[in-house]
């Protein structure tokens, strides 16, 4: 009854962390604060799935044929698609085990409804490809011609396992936090999140 459990170490993580959020609402605020906003539209990644990975370069080639300046942050599981199916890089034993359950690669992305066993993405773009719409990996390669910027949360690859070395050759690739994001779409005419 009288027993206490040590928990020094979490409440100093937890209190680090709070403080690292504080900061991070700080500079959004601070962000707001500024009437200016650009002609931009900034994508929020964060599904994994094939379906609305299309969706979110769909609307980023569109916008940026228009002439908008377009930001994508991918985080969680939308980082996934932008892993180099070659891609190597020294990993402990755990990050191996989370990339192994991870798809790698844009080619192996599932569906985010009727994924049927691995079968719906195969149909889905043989749909596409007969209908003489691009596919998810044509579009990225339009993306970067048309200066797409993407930008990769960096606490989403230190919790998913992931090195800058696994990623994909993109021209206009970052490696940002939160906060970084926050400041460029505060600035924004518009953000959405998929």
């Amino acid at each position: 009854m009288g027993d206490r459990v040590e928990t020094g170490g979490a409440e100093a993580l937890l209190s680090e962390n709070a403080s690292g959020l504080l900061n991070q609402v700080a500079v959004a605020q601070a962000a707001q604060a500024s009437p200016v906003t650009e002609d931009r539209l900034s994508l929020i990644v964060f599904s994994g799935s094939l379906d609305r990975l299309i969706a979110a370069f769909v609307l980023a080639t569109g916008a940026a044929a228009m002439g908008t300046r377009v930001s994508m942050f991918f985080t969680f599981w939308g980082t996934a698609a932008l892993r180099d199916e070659q891609g190597r890089a020294k990993k402990s034993w755990f990050d191996r085990m989370l990339g192994w359950m991870l798809p790698k690669g844009s080619k192996r992305l599932p569906l985010s409804q009727m994924n049927m066993g691995g079968s719906g993405p195969l149909m889905i773009r043989h749909i596409m490809r007969s209908k003489g719409v691009a596919s998810l990996e044509e579009m990225m390669t339009l993306a970067a011609e048309l200066g797409v910027e993407i930008n990769i949360c960096t606490m989403s690859m230190d919790l998913l396992g992931m090195k800058e070395a696994e990623m994909i050759a993109y021209p206009n690739l970052g490696y940002c936090g939160a906060a970084k994001f926050l400041e460029i779409a505060s600035v924004s005419k518009t953000t959405l999140f998929l």
